[in-house]
């Protein structure tokens, strides 16, 4: 005879099949109609950020590019006569003033030429004279008469020709200045147009460099300029000349500044770090990390209106370094978002928490 199981196996049984008979069976239309009780969802709160005032001030932004100095006025001296080198008046590197003479060359047989010539001309000069006075009686022919002036004009003409050759043995020197190099020695012989020295004018300077496409717009004639030299010194001058067109090479555009040398400190040719100051604007300093781009690649800046919402600004790049950018396009008092800012977007209503004193970063300095 077969055994019973347990009671409690029976049991079990049993419960489970009225728990599945009670799901099958039970209100479905209940469930399909009422939503299960629960508590109400919450409206998520607004996203804190931190911000610190920031107030426009007045900067004066500065181009600083490389450079190189040269002497504003600047001659290879050339020879307009041939000749041997007779005397040299100057010593090299000595400051000589305008119609200075700076060599001598031998004259030979020079003066000789213009004696002769000079008394050629007083010759035809007297005998214009008695044919003037021929011609008024009718003596004289006219084409006669026009040959003896002819012949004055010759005489003058070789004379005036003589005597500046005689003045090209001795060239002087066209500006004050210092005689920087001689090419000669007393005894050589040069020729036209050979060069026997150079004469620098260095009381002032000229500072050339060159400057890229996209900062050449904000440079005008007149900006003052300031020079800093290897050994830490300083000139200043001016912005005199910039060029119209770029060089199709390198796109970058020629700029010169004059500077005052009144030491006249051995300076031309040497290299230098320019800094032109640029017209003064109102700008707000901040951390480049707060710097973003918008959708369309703009430099942006993001900050809270009067409804704490993020407002996105664009903004120009005035100067920058590695603590700190100065930005220009910003209202003249604006509340900068340092922290959160990447977590919200433009129109967002935030919770606006101000910087403490003791904890803003570094462009709040």
């Amino acid at each position: 005879m077969p055994r019973r199981p347990p009671l409690s196996y029976l049991l079990a049984a049993g419960l489970l099949l009225a728990l599945l008979l009670w799901l099958a069976l039970g209100d479905v239309q209940q469930f399909q109609t009422a939503a299960p009780s629960g508590t109400e969802p919450r409206e998520e709160a607004p996203t804190r950020v931190e911000v610190r005032h920031s107030e426009a001030a007045s900067f004066q932004p500065r181009l600083v590019t490389q450079g190189q100095l040269e002497a504003d006025r600047e001659l290879e001296l050339r020879s307009r006569r041939a000749g041997r080198v007779a005397e040299l008046p100057v010593e090299l590197g000595a400051a000589v003033e305008a119609g200075e003479v700076l060599v001598r060359l031998a004259a030979d047989d020079l003066q000789a030429q213009l004696d002769r010539a000079e008394a050629d001309l007083t010759l035809a000069r007297a005998e214009l004279e008695g044919a003037e006075s021929l011609r008024q009686r009718q003596l004289m022919s006219r084409p006669e008469y026009l040959r003896r002036q002819a012949s004055v004009s010759t005489a003058a003409a070789e004379v005036a020709e003589l005597r500046t050759a005689q003045d090209e043995l001795a060239p002087v020197a066209p500006f004050d200045g210092v005689f920087d190099r001689r090419d000669v020695d007393i005894g050589d012989v040069i020729q036209v147009g050979e060069t026997f020295g150079r004469l620098v004018d260095d009381r002032r300077l000229v500072a050339s460099a060159w400057i890229a496409q996209g900062e050449v717009a904000a440079l005008s004639t007149g900006l003052p300029v300031e020079v800093e030299l290897l050994d830490g010194s300083q000139l200043t001058g001016e912005l005199t000349h910039i060029a119209s067109r770029a060089d199709p090479s390198t796109r970058t555009f020629y700029v010169e500044a004059t500077l005052d040398n009144p030491e006249r400190r051995r300076l031309a040719g040497a290299s230098a770090t320019l800094m032109i100051l640029l017209d003064e604007r109102a700008v707000h300093r901040l951390s480049p990390a707060l710097l973003v781009l918008d959708d369309e690649g703009q430099l942006s800046v993001k900050h809270l209106d009067e409804q704490d919402r993020v407002t996105v600004s664009n903004v120009s790049l005035v100067q920058a370094d590695a603590d700190a950018a100065r930005v220009a396009g910003l209202p003249e008092r604006v509340r900068l978002i340092t922290l959160g800012g990447g977590l919200v977007e433009e129109g967002e209503r935030v919770t606006a928490v101000m910087a403490e004193a003791g904890e803003r970063p570094a462009e709040a300095r």
